[in-house]
C-alpha cells in the first residue's frame, strides 16, 4: 500500500470521530451533559491517534520527502497543512483546558469545550479534504513508487514507536464503541 494510501485510510477513521464529536457537542451544546469517560476517550484519540501518530506521519515522513521531490514548504500546500496543524493542536488544548474546568465542577466550561470542538471540527473536515484532493495527488505525481513504499513502512516504524505495538487497533475498537454508542 502507498503512503498516501495509508494516510486516505486513517482520515476515514478520523472523520468517523469527528462524527462522533459532533453528537458529543450537539448533547454538551443543549444539555451541557457530557459523558466524561467516553470524552477523555475521545480527546486521547484525537491527541494520540490524529496527531501523534498520523500526523507525525504526514510532518516527520510525507512532508519532507514531498520537500525533498522540489515540492515548496513554504506557501503551498504543505505550509497551510502545517498551518492547518498548528491551529487543530490549539482547538485540542482548549477542549482538554475546558474539560479539565468542567470535571473541577465548572459548568459554565462546557460552552468552551463546545466551542472548540465545533472549531475543531469545521477544520478537519475542511482539512482533510485538501489532502485528500491536493496534497495527496500531489505527492503521488513527485514520490516515486519505491519511495511510497519505503515511506508506508516508515510509518509502520513511527506507529510503534510513538504509540506502541497493538495501539492501533485499540483505537479502532474504541472507534467502533463509541460509533454504537452515538451514530445509531
Amino acid at each position: 500500500m502507498k503512503a498516501t494510501e495509508v494516510l486516505k485510510a486513517e482520515h476515514e477513521g478520523i472523520k468517523l470521530m469527528l462524527r462522533i464529536l459532533d453528537k458529543v457537542y450537539d448533547k454538551l451544546n443543549s444539555t451541557k451533559e457530557l459523558n466524561r469517560e467516553n470524552f477523555i476517550n475521545i480527546l486521547e484519540f484525537l491527541k494520540v491517534f490524529a496527531d501523534k501518530c498520523h500526523r507525525g506521519k504526514e510532518e516527520d515522513l510525507l512532508f519532507p520527502a514531498m520537500v525533498e521531490a522540489g515540492v515548496s514548504k513554504e506557501g503551498g500546500p504543505i505550509g497551510v497543512m502545517l498551518m492547518e496543524h498548528s491551529q487543530g493542536r490549539e482547538y485540542i488544548r482548549g477542549m482538554s483546558e475546558a474539560f479539565e474546568r468542567f470535571k473541577n465542577g465548572n459548568r459554565e466550561a462546557s460552552a468552551k469545550i463546545a466551542e472548540n470542538a465545533k472549531n475543531y471540527i469545521a477544520l478537519l473536515t475542511e482539512h482533510i479534504d485538501k489532502e485528500n484532493n491536493i496534497l495527496f495527488p500531489m505527492a503521488d505525481k513527485v514520490l516515486s513508487e519505491i519511495k511510497q513504499n519505503k515511506l508506508a513502512d516508515e510509518f509502520e516504524k513511527l506507529e510503534i514507536e510513538r504509540i506502541g505495538a497493538g495501539r492501533h487497533e485499540e483505537f479502532h475498537t474504541l472507534l467502533h464503541r463509541l460509533k454504537e454508542t452515538y451514530l445509531k
